[in-house]
């Protein structure tokens, strides 16, 4: 009998911090390997509160000052066979689902900008806005969300702030 290994790795997705990492995202993210921001940070500090709960890569949003050395125009990795790709999502205008998937190959697409959580499973990928994080804008709820890989397959759990 052969025993086949499974393997799981967590990702903390989160966007639109603009300066505010709630107290809640500490236990939102516990134990991630990762965290993907998908833009307009607020700074420095959002950042190194982040990495408190684990390493942080980001993306420059729309708010972001140009220049800043921690963020990327977009990141793009490879977990457990799965490709990700984050950027803001402005940079397709007014991001959805749709335009994030002609613009992008990657099997899970990850986004901000528009502070609304949402996610699209289309064809067998994966698109995610985990929503806002930083003060409440628009009458949105804060949150994040948990991004799960197993066996090259992704699905994610979007998580109330408040």
């Amino acid at each position: 009998m052969s025993s086949a290994t499974t393997t799981t790795h967590v990702i903390g997705l989160i966007s639109d911090t603009h300066g505010l990492v709630r107290p809640r995202v500490h236990e939102a993210l516990a134990g991630v390997e990762l965290i993907l921001h998908a833009g307009d940070v607020g700074g420095d500090e959002v950042l190194d509160e982040l990495a408190l709960i684990a390493p942080v890569l980001a993306v420059y949003g729309n708010t972001d000052p140009p220049g800043q050395p921690r963020l990327a125009e977009s990141i793009e990795r490879m977990v457990d066979g799965v490709s990700i790709h984050v950027s803001h999502g402005h940079e397709v205008g007014s991001p959805t689902p749709a335009r994030l998937l002609a613009r992008y190959a990657a099997q899970v697409i990850v986004y901000g900008h528009t502070h609304r959580q949402h996610v699209a499973h289309v064809d067998g990928r994966l698109v995610v806005n985990p929503g806002a994080a930083g003060a409440r804008r628009f009458k949105l709820e804060p949150s994040v969300a948990r991004l799960t890989i197993t066996n090259g397959r992704g699905e994610v759990e979007l998580l109330a702030l408040e």
